[in-house]
């Protein structure tokens, strides 16, 4: 089963290691995985696209224009930045949280997340929203949001992987201290996708 996910964030927002996390249950399941980031200033809250490939033995790391199944979009702005590599048939994820740029936190320009947010509406028609931020902070730390939004991921019940294998993946990857928030965190953001 060929499946392509897209996570777009903002550096510090754990895009990189939630690309990691799934691409190592996805290769725990059986499955050739390939995966790739782009990295804008990432330590200034630039952007990071992570690409995951699960059966991608033909394929390049980077998935191509409208391929994509899934949409991970930890942040709002960047899943308008990044919308043109879903399919029109994949879905998207949307954290309804948005961060403020470093000209905007400076006032030299402002962050329009209401047309942000109807551009989203207009041009991804299966989309998801979840207040990914407001349920990492339930679990334990707002650092927990990448974890949040793979149990939504999972809470689409699309991916090739299981649910109890993503969690002991996440035990292994994590810090001994943090599995169970993380583990909180995933399954917070599992509910509210099944629970809609």
């Amino acid at each position: 089963m060929e499946f392509d996910v897209i996570i777009g964030g903002v550096g510090g927002q754990g895009t990189v290691l939630a690309s990691r996390l799934l691409g190592a249950a996805a290769i725990e399941a059986g499955y050739f995985v390939r995966t790739a980031e782009t990295i804008g200033m990432a330590q200034r809250g630039g952007c990071v696209t992570s690409h995951v490939r699960i059966s991608s033995q033909d394929a390049g790391s980077v998935i191509p224009l409208k391929n994509a199944d899934l949409l991970l979009g930890f942040e709002m702005g960047e899943v308008v930045r990044n919308f043109n590599r879903l399919s029109p048939t994949g879905k998207c994820i949307v954290n309804k949280y948005w961060i403020n740029s470093v000209p905007v936190s400076l006032g030299l320009a402002a962050y329009h997340y209401k047309d942000i947010e109807k551009f989203i509406s207009e041009h991804i028609p299966n989309v998801h929203y979840v207040d990914a931020h407001s349920l990492a902070i339930e679990a334990g730390t707002s650092k927990a949001v990448n974890v949040v939004m793979l149990g939504a991921a999972f809470g689409l019940e699309m991916l090739p992987v299981t649910q109890d294998l993503m969690e002991e993946i996440i035990g292994q990857h994590v810090k001994e201290k943090y599995i169970d928030l993380n583990i909180k965190a995933f399954r917070l953001g599992l509910n509210a996708i099944q629970t809609r």
